[in-house]
């Protein structure tokens, strides 16, 4: 994407909040607490390994908030 001279770029993220960021690691929770169920349910280890590593990325982001 290409920007004429002098054009600040700052304007482009006015449209995230904070509860946009707070709503996306809540998804991500439940996404990676499902991808744990499913994975341990049918013995998916890759899944489970996965979602696992989701929940806790996302409980951590939300922690940082």
């Amino acid at each position: 994407m290409r920007y004429r001279e002098g054009e600040t770029i700052d304007r482009l993220a006015k449209h995230a909040s904070d509860d946009m960021f707070l709503g996306t690691t809540i998804y991500g929770f439940i996404l990676g607490i499902g991808f744990v169920y499913v994975g341990l349910r049918y013995k998916q280890r890759w899944l489970a390994f996965w979602g696992l590593g989701l929940s806790i990325a996302s409980a951590a982001a939300m922690v940082a908030m």
